[in-house]
Parts: C-alpha cells; structure tokens; sequence
C-alpha cells in the first residue's frame, strides 16, 4: 500500500492546530516510504526494532529525528545510543541507568520518556506510581540521560471511556510531576499517548506527541 499523502496532510494539519508531534511509526516500512514523507516535510519517525533503526538511520536523510519507540533491551542500547533522538519507553531504571553508560560513552545526553502502566492488558510494559517515584529520586546520579516526560499506552478496546479514562490518569501523573521534569530536562515536558486508533481523544485529554503508522502508511508488513 503506497502512503497516503493525503491523510498525512489531513493529520498534520489537524495536530498543528493543538501543536501536537507527530511521530510516523514506520516500523517495517521500505526506505522509499520514508522518504515520500520526509519529501512532504516529515522529520520524526518511529522504529520499534534495533537493528531496522540502525539501518535505515544510516541510509536516510542526516536530518531525521529517530524515535525508538518499541521495548528496549538494554544490551541493545550501545546500537542506538551515538544518534537516537528521543527513547520513548523507558519502563525499568535498570534501562535508564544502560542507557545513561551508553550516552556518557557517546558524549552525549540522550532524551528519554518513562513509559507508565496505565491498560490492563498484562502484555504492555511500563512502571506504577511507586516505580515512578524510585526513578525520579534516583535520576541526580544520571547526568547522561534527561527525562523529558512520560508515555503510555492505552487498551486496545472499543470501550471508548475505558481509554479516555486511562489517558485521564496518565495525564494526572504527568501533571503531578510537571514541574520535576521541567527542572530536570530544562524543556518543554512532553506527555506522549495516542496512536492511530486512538489519537483524536488522546489529545482531547492532553497529549502533545502522537505515533500514527497505519493511518500514513496502511498495514504493517510482517513478511520483510
């Protein structure tokens, strides 16, 4: 399926109205997708595996912002560590601290965002309250990594007050700790929830970064 120019437009138009980022997960995607997107003006992709990140990094435009958006091993960390531009999904400070080694080896502060457990289906990653908590009073002994604001992601069900209601609750951690991040990372605190099925509302609720996929580039190709 070729990627839909015209929903791009549509969607782009649509978070710069609410000064939403957009993320365009394109996980899977050949190059030559990308870089149609990249031509109409996009800079932030999202990749879920390593090793496609790292390749697709080294033979796309210099300028593109990469997102790792998936779950992130941390013997893995050292591969993205020199260029990644945001690690969405950081849900253990035992990841924090790898990812802190692997940015003091690459002389850089690398910008993160904690991922928080907020559906109930077991298979999502992410930390509680008191996870959270530990994170933030551990994080002046990590001067390598600058958490920028958290991250979550929402059932996947057609219980629509179900999903609002767990974007409302990551939004009440997020305001909660506002102030904390806007101290430690010195930016704009960025609260990142939505995805293609769920962005409109997950905006209505405070999110200012979203990852769209399938809605600008159809359904993921598995067979690669």
């Amino acid at each position: 399926m070729p990627v839909n120019t015209i929903a791009y437009q549509h969607i782009v138009k649509e978070l710069d109205n609410t000064k939403t980022c957009l993320v365009a997960v394109s996980k899977t995607k050949p190059n030559e997708d990308l870089l149609e997107l990249y031509q109409l003006g996009q800079r932030d992709f999202g990749e879920n595996y390593v090793q496609e990140l790292v390749d697709k990094a080294a033979a796309l435009p210099k300028d593109i912002r990469w997102h790792f958006i998936g779950h992130l091993q941390s013997n893995k960390v050292k591969y993205i560590a020199p260029f990644v531009h945001l690690i969405h999904g950081v849900d253990s400070l035992k990841l924090l601290q790898e990812i802190n080694k692997q940015a003091i080896k690459n002389n850089r502060v690398i910008d993160c965002l904690l991922q928080i457990h907020i559906a109930e289906e077991e298979s999502k990653f992410g930390l509680d309250e008191r996870e959270l908590e530990e994170i933030i009073t551990q994080m002046d002994q990590l001067f390598n990594v600058r958490i920028c604001g958290l991250m979550g992601m929402a059932s996947f069900s057609e219980d629509q007050m179900k999903v609002r209601n767990e974007f409302k609750y990551l939004n009440s951690l997020f305001t909660k700790n506002t102030s904390w991040i806007l101290e430690h990372s010195e930016k704009e605190p960025v609260l990142s929830m939505g995805m293609s099925g769920d962005y409109a509302m997950a905006i209505e609720e405070g999110s200012k970064m979203v990852r769209i996929g399938s809605l600008l580039f159809g359904a993921r190709n598995y067979t690669n």
